[in-house]
C-alpha cells in the first residue's frame, strides 16, 4: 500500500511543492501587495484620508463600481443563455462562436477600447445612428458598461459552460414527462445547480471589471468626476510622481474588491449548501 502511494505522487513532496508554491505566491502577490500597502503608509492618517475621500476619488470609485456591477450583471443574463445555447443546440458555425466566445482575453485590451471607440464614437458605425436619436454611448458610463461586458462575458460563459455539460437529464426529462411547464423545470431543477457557478462568473466579471484599464480608457473620455474610473485616476497620480497617494487611491479599490469578493463567495457557500441540504432532503 505504501508502495503504492509513492508511486502515485507525481510530484515531489509536500515539503517542496509547498515551499515553491509560497515562493511563488510570494513573489507574484504577497510582495508587490505589501509593497502597495508600505507606500501608502508614508503619507500621514490625515494626508491619507484626505486623499482616499476627495470628491474625484470618490467619484472615480462610485463609477468603477457601479459600471463594472451593471456590466457583470448583464453579463450573469447573457453569459447564461451563450452557455445554454452553446451546450444544449447544434447550429451551424457553432465551434465559430464557441471560439468567439475567448476573443477579449486573446485580444489586447487596449485594441479592444479603440475599436468599441471606433464603432460607438458619434461619427462610428453605430454611434452615428444612435446620436440622431438622443442616444450617447461613447465617453458616457454606457461606454465604459459596454466594455466591461465585452471583456467580462467569458468568466460568465466558461464557468457555467462546463456545468450544463455536466448535468445529468434525468430529472429534467421526469418533470417533463409529469407535465411541468418549461419556465418551471428551469427554475425549480436546472437553476439551483447553476447558482453557483453564476455567482463564481459574475464575481470574476465583477472584480476584473474594478481594475479594467486598457479598454476603458479610449471609450471613457476620461472626463474627472463624470467618466474617469478609478484605475485612471491612479495613473494620473503617478504621472504626476505622487506615488504615495497613488497607492492609497489603489489600497482602497484594492480593499473594496476583496471585500466583494469575500460577500460573493460567502453567498456561494450558502448556495451550495442549501443546494445540498434540498437535495438531501
Amino acid at each position: 500500500m505504501t508502495l503504492l502511494r509513492k508511486k502515485d505522487r507525481v510530484l515531489p513532496g509536500l515539503s517542496l511543492t509547498l515551499g515553491f508554491s509560497v515562493l511563488y505566491l510570494s513573489l507574484i502577490v504577497l510582495i508587490p501587495l505589501a509593497a502597495l500597502a508600505i507606500k501608502s503608509a508614508e503619507l500621514s492618517p490625515s494626508q491619507w484620508w484626505d486623499t482616499v475621500s476627495g470628491p474625484r476619488v470618490v467619484a472615480s470609485y462610485r463609477l468603477s463600481l457601479l459600471t463594472a456591477f451593471f456590466a457583470a450583471f448583464v453579463n450573469l443574463v447573457f453569459g447564461l443563455l451563450l452557455a445554454w445555447v452553446l451546450v444544449r443546440y447544434k447550429f451551424p458555425g457553432k465551434k465559430i462562436v464557441d471560439g468567439l466566445i475567448d476573443l477579449p482575453f486573446a485580444l489586447p485590451t487596449a485594441v479592444a477600447g479603440i475599436a468599441l471607440t471606433t464603432i460607438y464614437a458619434p461619427k462610428g458605425w453605430v454611434g452615428s445612428l444612435l446620436e440622431p436619436l438622443g442616444i450617447k454611448v461613447a465617453y458616457t458610463p454606457i461606454g465604459i458598461t459596454l466594455a466591461l461586458i465585452f471583456i467580462g462575458i467569458p468568466f460568465v460563459v466558461r464557468t457555467v459552460q462546463p456545468i450544463l455539460q455536466d448535468m445529468e437529464s434525468d430529472m429534467e426529462e421526469a418533470a417533463v414527462l409529469l407535465g411541468s411547464y418549461r419556465a418551471r423545470t428551469f427554475f425549480k431543477i436546472i437553476l439551483p445547480d447553476l447558482i453557483p457557478p453564476l455567482l463564481t462568473g459574475f464575481a470574476l466579471a465583477f472584480a476584473r471589471g474594478i481594475g479594467e484599464y486598457g479598454s476603458v480608457v479610449f471609450i471613457s473620455g476620461n472626463m474627472p468626476m463624470k467618466t474617469e474610473i478609478a484605475p485612471l485616476l491612479i495613473i494620473t497620480k503617478l504621472e504626476q510622481y505622487e506615488y504615495a497617494q497613488a497607492a492609497a487611491v489603489a489600497v482602497v479599490l484594492l480593499l473594496i474588491s476583496f471585500f466583494l469578493l469575500f460577500l460573493i463567495n460567502i453567498l456561494q457557500r450558502w448556495s451550495n449548501r442549501r443546494l445540498r441540504t434540498v437535495k438531501g432532503g
